[in-house]
């Protein structure tokens, strides 16, 4: 089973991430901040990727420090799980639509973190929600996956649609890229023999 559990604990938050890789897309999330909590949901169910976080942040000044570490402690747990990458699909995309968005994303579980990011929002805020955190989360996921992550925005009006739309996108990425290969499920998917690093 590839599972993780993380745990990071700061002065701005206590965060416990638990992840199944070969889950079917379980979800208990609480994180504090409701819309989040949402996204986290289409993550989890559309990679098929079992998660359970509980955060506790410091809400009173803003969201910044939950998302931002939720994505940290979520990116940690992602490379314990899938450990040394072996026999991975390693590479996955998705083109995905939801009403007036769609969203492509491409990813590659290489050990090499990079975000580039190309998703423009016409609200500054969906409820309370500061649609800025968005790539925060992305950011600091991809940083400590160790996933070169590529999101464009292709059309979209509704920052709600585009949004939630993203976390689909990805979702649908990771699960292809997570995917056991059973063509060379007993290799590392690369011609250096490490995807580590």
């Amino acid at each position: 089973m590839r599972t993780a559990t993380i745990k990071r604990d700061t002065a701005e938050t206590a965060i416990t991430v638990d992840i199944n890789l070969d889950g079917t897309g379980f979800y208990d999330n609480e994180t504090g901040v409701g819309f989040f909590d949402h996204m986290l949901d289409q993550l989890s169910r559309h990679a098929l990727i079992d998660m359970k976080i509980r955060a506790k942040g410091d809400l009173h000044i803003d969201d910044h420090h939950t998302v931002e570490d939720v994505g940290i402690a979520l990116g940690k747990a992602l490379s314990e799980a899938v450990g040394d990458k072996r026999g991975i699909r390693r590479y996955g995309s998705c083109l995905l639509p939801m009403d007036d968005a769609l969203i492509r994303s491409a990813l590659d579980l290489s050990g090499r973190p990079y975000l580039a990011w190309k998703i423009g929002l016409p609200t500054t805020t969906i409820g309370s929600f500061d649609t800025e955190l968005v790539r925060e989360f992305f950011t600091a996921f991809a940083m400590q996956a160790g996933m070169t992550l590529h999101v464009e925005m292709l059309d979209g009006v509704n920052s709600h649609h585009i949004v939630e739309a993203t976390f689909k996108s990805v979702a649908k990425a990771l699960r292809i890229a997570l995917e056991i290969d059973p063509r060379k499920a007993d290799t590392i998917p690369s011609t250096k023999g490490t995807l580590s690093e």
